[in-house]
């Protein structure tokens, strides 16, 4: 016969499900700063980080962010893809902002109207500079462009961001 043992009110068990691990708070804090950043109010676009060192971000490409040849401009691809990398990067630094040191970007296909997602991930470092990539997917599930960037740990701290509140 099995038994079950209740703990004490903040533990954790089998009877007991876990509250926000301390990685989680800070995922759900960066998707927060992520939405309370000016630029951002300009695009239609949502931030999820999906694990450490992941980060997700989707959004609309419109007529309004074309050049004269009827696609999307760089700046979308850049901007989506730096940020994609930037925020799997932060996963990894808890306490700092980081900020981009380099980018080097790669367009393999323009894309017109519709929902495209940005997906970094984190390749290397953790103390002071971190290596993470990115890349954009269309609707039709084709790569658009790949992005490597450099991020540097910043003597900013995440804290007094108005946007960053963990939990």
């Amino acid at each position: 016969m099995r038994s079950i043992v209740t703990l004490p009110e903040g533990e954790t068990g089998p009877d007991r499900e876990a509250g926000p691990s301390g990685a989680d708070q800070h995922h759900r804090a960066l998707e927060n700063l992520y939405r309370q950043a000016p630029i951002n109010q300009l695009f239609q676009s949502t931030l999820e980080i999906t694990g450490e060192g992941l980060a997700r971000i989707r959004f609309e490409v419109t007529s309004e962010v074309f050049h004269a040849a009827g696609a999307a401009h760089g700046t979308i691809y850049f901007k989506m893809l730096d940020d994609a990398a930037f925020y799997a990067a932060n996963t990894l630094a808890t306490d700092r902002f980081l900020l981009t040191t380099s980018f080097n970007l790669h367009f393999t296909k323009p894309v017109r109207e519709g929902a495209v997602v940005a997906e970094g991930k984190w390749i290397s470092g953790r103390r002071r500079v971190f290596v993470a990539e990115s890349r954009l997917v269309d609707a039709e599930g084709d790569e658009i462009g790949r992005g490597t960037g450099t991020f540097m740990r910043s003597r900013i701290a995440l804290s007094g961001l108005p946007g960053y509140r963990p939990g």
